[in-house]
């Protein structure tokens, strides 16, 4: 097999969620793509890389200095929603329920893969409700035991702002699924966030 091949999928495959097959048809649909098409890919993917910045309010992908999500003078700046990255600010954006700003942490804090509260824009994140206006802080975390520290370090933090209200997203049995399937953690949640209906 020729070396250029071996190399292009050797460099796909790095990809998450990408294995050696889909790799290979990846290389060999680029291979029957015209040249300009895959000149203008690579070159996007370049200038994404090169050129992409983040903004200097809530941490998210931006084209300039400040996120389109936070130059919209519509949303609500007396809540602050926090995410560990930007696939979560899509996924809330998606929802259309959220009308509020996000800060995108960047990760979250796990000592086994070495990062820490200081890996994170957590200090930005203070600086912003320093500033005033911030009313309330959504904690938007995974419930995995990093997220839970995560949340549980940033509410440390946050206890010097005594008028600020923290919250957590409601967590429980999801729609449509059967409670005879779900963890003893998971309906407590659901149990202790129940609602009048």
């Amino acid at each position: 097999m020729s070396k250029l091949l071996n190399d292009a999928v050797a460099e796909l495959s790095k990809l998450p969620g990408v294995g050696k097959r889909t790799a290979m048809r990846l290389a060999i649909h680029l291979l029957r793509t015209d040249k300009e098409e895959v000149a203008i890919f690579s070159e996007t993917i370049t200038r994404f890389r090169n050129e992409i910045k983040y903004c200097v309010h809530c941490n998210n992908l931006s084209d300039g200095d400040i996120c389109p999500i936070c130059a919209d003078s519509s949303r609500d700046r007396g809540t602050v929603c926090v995410v560990e990255n930007i696939k979560d600010v899509i996924s809330i954006e998606n929802s259309q329920q959220y009308k509020g700003l996000y800060h995108v942490l960047g990760g979250i804090i796990s000592p086994m893969q070495g990062i820490g509260p200081s890996d994170l824009k957590i200090d930005l994140l203070a600086d912003n409700i320093s500033r005033g206006g911030i009313k309330e802080v959504i904690m938007a975390l995974s419930t995995s035991v990093e997220g839970e520290t995560t949340a549980f370090y940033i509410c440390r933090k946050l206890s010097e702002f005594k008028d600020l209200k923290i919250t957590t997203l409601a967590r429980g049995i999801g729609f449509g699924d059967e409670l005879e399937y779900a963890d003893e953690l998971t309906i407590g949640h659901a149990i202790h966030n129940r609602k009048t209906i």
